[in-house]
């Protein structure tokens, strides 16, 4: 099981990407738990995670939230905002799992 963890400033916009991730691992056969919050929440998230995706909208905080989770064993990554734009649940669903591999 793979746990992708989306996060962005409300946890809204996201989460239409997280149903489309979702059906593209089913499809594919995956398993992922795939879910998505603020990221005010994630702080107080205590179930595994070890794919932290950040929405393009909260970029600016990915170094403070890098040095705050890898730590952990947590992979860290902003999604790219043209993906993210366009929902393209398949390639940021591709590129979580290319973040298991590194």
């Amino acid at each position: 099981m793979k746990y992708i963890t989306l996060i962005c400033a409300a946890g809204m916009s996201t989460s239409i990407l997280m149903s489309k991730m979702q059906e593209c691992a089913k499809e594919k056969g995956i398993e992922a738990k795939i879910i998505a919050m603020s990221e005010s929440k994630f702080e107080e998230y205590d179930e595994p995670t070890e794919v932290l995706l950040l929405g393009p909208q909260i970029e600016y905080l990915e170094d403070e939230i890098k040095e705050k989770y890898e730590p952990k064993g947590i992979k860290v990554k902003v999604i790219d905002m043209m993906d993210y734009g366009m929902l393209n649940g398949e390639k940021v669903l591709m590129d979580a799992l290319a973040l298991y591999n590194n």
